[in-house]
């Protein structure tokens, strides 16, 4: 979808776009170089998340986190992958690792959520 670019939508989707964990509102809200209130944000990454630019990630305590979508080459949606969230660093990053499932006869999948909990690699 066409919408409107506004320099809020740009300020954070040039954060998500640098980051290589996905981020929660408050981070967010907290590096952006640009005073925008917390509403405008979680609007500006609700629209990114219906228009395919991000996902997000809902942990295991209800906080959401945010990350720019890796789309696969002649893919048309991000396939579901793991998530691993660091209990240290307060973390999540997107793991490019499959998730392989199967679902019984009469059911259909409309999205995963999965989420490794422990230590990230740089707080072991």
């Amino acid at each position: 979808m066409n919408r409107r670019n506004t320099p809020a939508k740009e300020a954070v989707l040039k954060l998500l776009s640098g980051s290589k964990k996905a981020l929660s509102q408050d981070a967010i809200e907290k590096q952006l170089d640009i005073a925008i209130n917390r509403a405008t944000i979680y609007r500006v990454l609700n629209r990114f998340c219906e228009d395919g630019l991000v996902h997000k990630i809902v942990a295991e305590d209800g906080k959401q986190y945010f990350a720019i979508c890796k789309k696969c080459e002649n893919e048309e949606e991000v396939k579901p992958h793991f998530h691993f969230r660091c209990v240290r660093c307060d973390t999540i990053e997107c793991l490019q690792i499959p998730v392989e499932y199967t679902t019984p006869k009469g059911y259909s999948v409309s999205s995963t959520n999965c989420i490794l909990t422990g230590t990230c690699c740089n707080c072991v």
